[in-house]
Formats: structure tokens, C-alpha cells, sequence
């Protein structure tokens, strides 16, 4: 069991009383994911901005009462997530922010790029992507089929197309993963920002739950990339793509896992609050508490050794299967029509599914975990 420091309680803490500010947002961004000027400006979108963005390159004014969290480890952001996830995900997803494609962007970019992707964020209007699943071969690198294509003048065109990405049809600067040969090492990349260029498509889809998301279909036909805007060029050919990908992944992983232990954790809680005999409600919460400290030891060791992601997959099975079966307890236990007169509790148990289909399902995870067994990384 992980042990909390003063650090790792001022996190927790922190981000707890952040979360007071998701909640009430969340009905209305699930009906109008579109109407998001009123939360733009919000406290908490403030805070989760500044904290993703690196000291160098923050706003100059911060404003709101929150603290920023200085994350130094993926513990710490393992510890807030689910904080902020009990108060809901899918509005926290739905905050223009570094997210995903930042994490990449500080690993593989050079000092120009960090400096063009995360200015461009300044104000709290811009929202970022990470476009590297695709429509026949889901986030399988192996079978990418995305190109960047040599223009004759140094620079790329990009052709392909990329589904179920978060905020793709309204991002305005993000990552597009893509080939520029036939090898693995091929896949790189690019820095991408959006504007008035031909050939570049998008399309948000209609989706059931977490629509904070935006989930989007993207397609590109020449669309020109600067040569300077793939990322990478500073490093060695073996650590420029995939390998950013897979360490990228294993923390994301993580990031899911504590998205749904924190949504049914919350579930939970609801269920205690408003159906006070509710049967297995201690069942609920302790399911719930023992996936937050396996999630808590998966990012304990990826702090130890990003490369072993063993536990993160094994963390994202049990986390999410718990969740399901939560929801599923949930509508029970809050009795006849209780949905309908609980949409907060409804909409939790939509968005809780999609944790499924994020960054692998569960045969994928299972896949993961094998190999990893095999391999002999699931030893200590």
C-alpha cells in the first residue's frame, strides 16, 4: 500500500476541493458540449491549464482561488485524478489544456515547439488533440496508414485519416501521427496547427456519453507540414516515435484507470447519499478503493521505470471492470425510474463505459499483460 507524504495529501486535497467546481458543470456541458464559454474562465479550468503548462511557458496572470498543482511525479497525478474524476471526467476532459498531446510535445519536442504549442494555449480558448488512432486499425502503430508524404521542397504532406480523437473537429494546434517510410522507426509526429488549409477535414461524432471529449474523425488530403513541425529531429532515430508513444501510453493508461476509479467512487458515494439502505454500498466502495491503490502501485513503479507498463494494463482492467459493474449496482440500487430522476447518476453510468475503448480495450490489455508476464516484467 502506498503510503501518502504531506505532498502527496496537499495533491489530494488540493484537487479535491477543485473537484467541487467540475461537478456543476457537468450536466450541462454533457447536453451542449459546444456551450462552453460560461466555463472557460472557471477556476478549476484555470488551475488544471496552468498545472499542465511548464513553469516557462505559464500566463503571466493566473486568476482563480485554486492552487496550481506542480506535479512532480505521475503519482501525484495519479492522486489528483481521481479526486478530480470524482467530481467528474468528462468536464475535466472537456477543459482546453496541454492534456495528452502535451505530455508528448515536452518529451519529444525541441525548445521552438514547446514554445509554438503551449503560447498557443494562452487565454484558455484553444483546445489540443492527439491523433493517432485510426478507422480500420485502432492505435495499432504496426498498421498505420497515415502518411507524410515528401512535398519536393522540404517540407511534408500529410494524407490519411484518424477516428475517435479527442477534441479533433475543434483543436486548434495538436499532434498527427503518421509514416514517412515503410519501417516501424518511420512513424513520427508532427506538430500541427489548425487553420484555413486545404484538405483538412473534421467531424465530431455523436457519442453517448463522456461528450466532454468532443470525440472527433479527422481526414487529410495534402495537408502541408512545415519540415521544422515533426518532432523529434533533436534525438536519436530509435527514441523519435513509437518509443515516445509507448511511454506516453503506459502513463495514459494510468490516467484512464484513475478517470474510472474516481467516477465509481462517486457513483458510490451517491448512491450512499440519496438511498441511505442501499444494499452493497460497503461491497462498492471498498471495490472501488482496492482499484485506486493498485492504480496508486502502477504509477509508483512507472515513476521507477516509465518502459514497464505491465502494471498499467493490469491497472486499466481491473479499473474498468469495476467501474462497469459499479454503474451496473448503481441503477439498481437507486430503484425504480431513479435515473430519471438522478441525471447526474445517469450520466456518470453512460460516460463510465467509454473508459473501456480508451487507449486499449480490454483484449488489448489483456494482450499487454501477458506479454508482460512472459516477459518477466511483472516481477517487483
Amino acid at each position: 500500500m502506498i503510503e501518502f507524504d504531506d505532498r502527496l495529501r496537499a495533491v489530494r486535497d488540493d484537487c479535491r476541493e477543485a473537484a467541487e467546481d467540475l461537478r456543476p458543470r457537468a450536466l450541462s456541458i454533457d447536453a451542449d458540449p459546444d456551450a462552453m464559454e460560461e466555463h472557460f474562465d472557471s477556476p478549476v479550468y484555470t488551475m488544471i491549464r496552468q498545472s499542465n503548462t511548464p513553469v516557462e511557458f505559464r500566463e503571466s496572470v493566473l486568476g482563480g482561488s485554486l492552487k496550481l498543482m506542480d506535479s512532480k511525479s505521475v503519482l501525484e497525478d495519479i492522486v489528483g485524478m481521481v479526486e478530480l474524476a470524482r467530481g467528474d471526467m468528462s468536464t475535466m476532459f472537456a477543459c482546453p489544456c496541454p492534456a495528452l498531446a502535451g505530455v508528448f510535445v515536452r518529451m519529444l519536442g525541441n525548445p521552438e515547439q514547446q514554445e509554438r504549442f503551449y503560447t498557443k494555449l494562452h487565454g484558455g480558448r484553444t483546445w489540443t488533440f492527439f491523433a493517432m488512432t485510426e478507422p480500420d486499425h485502432g492505435n495499432d502503430a504496426t498498421a498505420m496508414q497515415t502518411r507524410f508524404d515528401k512535398d519536393g521542397s522540404g517540407g511534408w504532406l500529410l494524407n490519411g485519416a484518424k477516428r475517435y480523437i479527442g477534441h479533433g473537429a475543434r483543436g486548434g494546434i495538436g499532434l498527427v501521427f503518421g509514416r514517412t517510410g515503410r519501417s516501424a522507426l518511420s512513424i513520427r509526429a508532427a506538430l500541427v496547427e489548425v487553420g484555413p488549409a486545404q484538405g483538412w477535414q473534421s467531424t465530431r461524432l455523436n457519442m453517448v456519453g463522456l461528450r466532454g471529449a468532443y470525440l472527433s474523425e479527422l481526414s487529410f488530403e495534402n495537408v502541408p507540414v512545415s519540415a521544422d513541425m515533426l518532432l523529434g529531429e533533436h534525438l536519436p532515430v530509435t527514441r523519435r516515435g513509437v518509443w515516445g508513444a509507448i511511454k506516453t501510453f503506459n502513463n495514459m493508461r494510468i490516467q484512464i484507470s484513475a478517470a474510472a476509479v474516481g467516477t465509481a467512487i462517486a457513483m458510490a458515494e451517491y448512491v450512499a447519499e440519496h438511498r441511505k439502505n442501499a444494499p452493497g454500498v460497503d461491497l462498492a466502495v471498498a471495490r472501488a478503493e482496492a482499484a485506486r491503490e493498485l492504480i496508486y502501485e502502477a504509477a509508483a513503479r512507472l515513476d521507477r521505470d516509465p518502459e514497464r507498463g505491465y502494471l498499467s494494463s493490469a491497472a486499466k482492467l481491473g479499473a474498468t471492470r469495476m467501474a462497469v459493474q459499479t454503474a451496473h449496482w448503481a441503477a439498481a440500487s437507486i430503484g425504480p425510474a431513479g435515473l430519471l430522476e438522478h441525471p447526474l447518476l445517469e450520466k456518470w453510468t453512460r460516460d463510465v463505459r467509454a473508459f473501456e475503448f480508451m487507449d486499449g480495450t480490454t483484449n488489448i490489455q489483456r494482450l499487454h499483460v501477458a506479454r508482460g508476464y512472459q516477459s518477466g516484467d511483472a516481477d517487483v
